[in-house]
């Protein structure tokens, strides 16, 4: 455990070198670079002392010893030039082990600055070299700075996610231990953390004192080490040998090295190597790999070897395939990986789906999206690979962690509650038993054990825990059936944005021509394209035809539905198609219905969860049940629908067609907006990291609607007296308001108007001749010249009464659409009757 004081003194390291060296990499580089340089004359010092020799600075280089270098008397541009020549010269120091110069290839220093040197290196003097735990540690903090994302997408893993997979690999002392892209060999130092856990009778308590084994677990929170004081002499020799790391960083390699060789390891097995690219180590296996590869793929891709088992030029897709590959046959691996790994439907994900399937995969745990705050929110799951389970097991596991004992903002604040224990034990347990043959049974609040039949039901292979949870099945009076044995799917034209013609062409509708709020087809937005020879015919829409998104970037557009009423000579997208009934016993009215209704949504929402690019193919769609009613009752259910769908397409027309009119008389008074009114400034504006769901004091910022969120802070409050007018910087939308309000970080302009002008006319008349129509855009400074036409005080009062009683009659609407959208699923919630938990999707 970290003690406060080692921890300052880094803090204040990084301190003195961020006027001059602002990159916290960089900053890492040099003071790893320095405790080194510092350390190798502590260690000729302590054999000195012993009776031995000096081993590092013998001969020429006796001359860049850290005590001369730092001793009283030497003036700060000596010591400049005494130690920015010592870091180019070390490299080439005969006495070093090849440990010390791959530290010192390519140092150097990258300021000139006497005083800051000076200041640094007498922090780095109060370090002193320390063969245990504590500096180990202390170095683990200071790599806890290299956070932010790498050129090649590398993040570094969080400590209790490293310890909580090697924890469920269990790595033992006589196994090879590898991470193909070990970065800073977290994952190496906390197995061998791990194996001299399990080799120790006793621990090392932070005082120096020492208890037994069962006693220790107990003295939580306490500094402590295990000394692995059951471990042979041969064991230790294996264990130095078969822990090993690659990684294609020089820099990472360089602060791996220190690290491992800071915990203990006198020659740690860490090289510079391309795991992707170079074959030299192929036949080289591992009975466990752990590892958190790099996520992101150069432009171009990877150019990788011809050996890997998946062809693909993705990074995640090849490290994935590179582990799996290079376990043994009782191999086990747990490997941090992208959601794209578990859903993506290109090829070459699909396929290593399949490989992982086949013959290496255990479970799969979906971790929190903000594992990686705070910096990056990324979406991660582990996969856990355990050959032996793939061979006697029929089911996988899968778990969900949305606690792992930390708040999922930028600070990560540790929280109670973390779900990791819980998962830990189980999986451990569930493991056991599937290495049996028997792990068909998984009792948990967090996961489930899934067939792997059922996996590869699709040829999708995919991996997201939401498509197999147990869901709702209907207790309908009506047999379910499958939409696969009612209508077909028809994919539409496939064209590229060099087939767009300005004319001539054939219209194409794509997801934009579907309206998800009206459910109908809008033709604002027409691609003309010119035809190729698979624009047949029966990639037109046709009546009954319901028109479907089926792939998107966007979750709003994907599995979005509009009926055809009659036929057209629009064809449809890529993305798109078309659902059409085949069957007599299946009204295409009745089937739109039941594809509107939100339990296709959440079907779609279980399916696709999380994906980037979400595709509903024809193999989800087709395994959707319906309940079928004989065709007589589907005719009733269509034409009570559509009854209620009357009423609610004539209430949208008046809300689309009203447009707030307020007459002008060319004899009212006219004046500027800026002599009207008052600016009002906030007594606090806060911060979007202060809003509250709930609370006495509304938010209002440039959000949807205004509402941002609420405070209870009085401080903040603004009190409207009559009512203030709020107009929004960037949307030049206009409110009124008349209860007190908090302002929020966005944008606003709060406007309290003078005798002579009621806000609520002023509001009103802003709303009615919006500034857009006049040019004004996004500036208050213009906005404040706006001329405004108003009569007495009487008459605004009787206009603003006016148009109040008018809008009430138009809100009437809103509630009537809400009334009978509610009809709607109630006649549709009498189809599928009373809901109760049975079997999988």
């Amino acid at each position: 455990m970290l003690d406060t004081d080692t921890k300052r003194r880094i803090d204040t390291c990084r301190d003195i070198l961020v006027g001059k060296v602002p990159d916290p990499k960089s900053q890492v580089e040099q003071i790893t670079i320095a405790l080194t340089y510092k350390f190798m004359d502590d260690m000729d010092l302590e054999a000195e002392e012993l009776g031995g020799e000096r081993r590092f600075f013998t001969k020429d280089y006796e001359r860049y010893r850290w005590a001369k270098l730092v001793a009283p008397g030497v003036s700060g541009q000596d010591m400049l030039n005494t130690y920015s020549e010592a870091l180019t010269k070390m490299v080439e120091n005969e006495g070093l082990p090849k440990l010390f110069r791959d530290i010192f290839r390519n140092a150097y220093l990258p300021y000139r600055d006497p005083e800051t040197l000076r200041a640094f290196l007498r922090e780095i003097n109060s370090f002193t070299y320390d063969h245990s735990e504590k500096l180990g540690d202390a170095f683990e903090y200071l790599l806890s700075v290299l956070g932010s994302q790498g050129d090649a997408g590398q993040f570094r893993t969080p400590r209790h996610i490293i310890d909580f997979m090697v924890q469920i690999i269990n790595p033992q002392k006589n196994e090879v231990i590898i991470d193909p892209a070990c970065g800073t060999a977290g994952f190496l130092i906390s197995a061998y953390k791990h194996i001299l856990k399990q080799n120790s009778t006793k621990v090392v308590k932070g005082n120096g004192t020492s208890t037994e084994g069962d006693a220790a677990e107990q003295a939580l929170e306490s500094p402590m080490r295990y000394p692995g004081d059951l471990l042979h002499p041969d064991d230790r020799a294996r264990l130095a040998r078969n822990i090993k790391g690659y990684d294609i960083s020089p820099d990472m390699v360089r602060l791996s090295l220190v690290n491992l060789y800071l915990h203990g390891f006198a020659d740690p097995k860490v090289e510079e190597y391309d795991t992707l690219t170079s074959e030299d180590k192929w036949t080289e296996m591992a009975d466990v790999i752990l590892a958190n590869p790099p996520f992101m793929s150069p432009k171009g891709g990877i150019k990788p070897h011809t050996r890997f088992q998946v062809q693909s030029k993705r990074s995640e897709v090849l490290f994935v395939d590179y582990i799996a590959e290079h376990l043994t046959p009782n191999g086990r691996a747990a490997i941090v990986v992208p959601e794209g790994i578990i859903f993506q439907s290109q090829s070459a994900y699909v396929a290593l789906r399949r490989m992982l399937l086949e013959n290496h995969l255990a479970a799969v745990i979906s971790l929190p999206a903000g594992v990686f705050n705070p910096y990056s929110g990324v979406k991660t799951s582990i996969l856990v690979l355990d050959r032996a389970v793939a061979k006697a097991s029929g089911h996988i596991a899968f778990f969900k962690i949305e606690n792992d004992g930390f708040a999922l903002g930028a600070q990560r604040k540790a929280v109670k509650g973390s779900q990791l224990a819980q998962v830990k034990a189980e999986l451990e347990v569930w493991l056991q038993a599937a290495r049996a043959g028997n792990g068909g049974g998984l009792e948990s609040t967090l996961g489930s054990a899934v067939e792997r039949s059922e996996i590869r039901r699709d040829g999708d292979f995919n991996l997201s825990a939401e498509r197999y949870r147990q869901v709702a099945k209907a207790d309908t009076a009506f047999p379910l059936t499958a939409l696969g044995e009612l209508c077909e799917l028809v994919r539409g034209v496939v064209f590229s944005r060099e087939d767009e013609v300005a004319s001539g062409g054939v219209a194409v509708l794509r997801a934009n021509n579907i309206d998800k709020s009206t459910q109908s087809i809008v033709l604002d937005d027409v691609k003309l394209v010119q035809p190729k020879a698979d624009f047949s015919e029966q990639k037109k829409l046709r009546a009954g035809d319901i028109f479907i998104c089926l792939a998107s970037g966007s979750k709003d557009h994907i599995g979005k539905v509009a009926f055809v009423e009659s036929d057209t000579e629009y064809y449809f997208g890529g993305f798109m198609g078309a659902v059409r009934c085949y069957t007599e016993s299946l009204l295409p009215q009745y089937l739109y219905r039941m594809l509107t209704d939100s339990r296709f949504n959440d079907f779609l929402r279980r399916q696709i969860a999380g994906a980037n690019i979400n595709n509903l193919g024809g193999g989800l769609l087709y395994r959707y049940e319906i309940p079928l009613p004989p065709l007589e009752v589907q005719r009733e259910i269509v034409a009570e629908v559509e009854g209620y769908q009357r009423v609610i397409d004539g209430a949208r027309a008046v809300l689309d067609n009203y447009r707030l009119h307020i007459h002008i008389d060319p004899r009212w008074q006219t004046d500027e907006l800026q002599n009207l009114v008052d600016t009002v400034t906030p007594p606090l504006k806060l911060q979007t990291s202060e809003y509250g769901k709930t609370g006495e004091i509304p938010i209002i910022d440039q959000s949807q609607d205004y509402l941002a969120g609420w405070t209870n802070q009085a401080a903040a409050a603004i009190d409207p007296q009559d009512g203030l007018v709020i107009f929004g910087d960037h949307t030049c939308a206009v409110k009124f308001v008349d209860r007190p309000f908090a302002q929020g970080a966005d944008g606003i302009k709060i406007l309290r108007t003078r005798h002579g002008l009621l806000p609520k006319y002023l509001a009103l008349y802003l709303q009615a001749y919006p500034l857009a129509q006049d040019g004004y855009r996004r500036h208050y400074s213009k906005l404040k010249e706006h001329p405004i036409r108003f009569p007495k005080i009487d008459l605004q009062k009787a206009i603003v009464a006016e148009v109040e009683a008018e809008q009430a009659l138009i809100n009437s609407n809103r509630d009537l659409i809400a009334r009978f959208e509610e009809k709607i699923d109630g006649v549709i919630s009498r189809v599928w009757g009373e809901a109760k938990v049975e079997g999988q999707v």
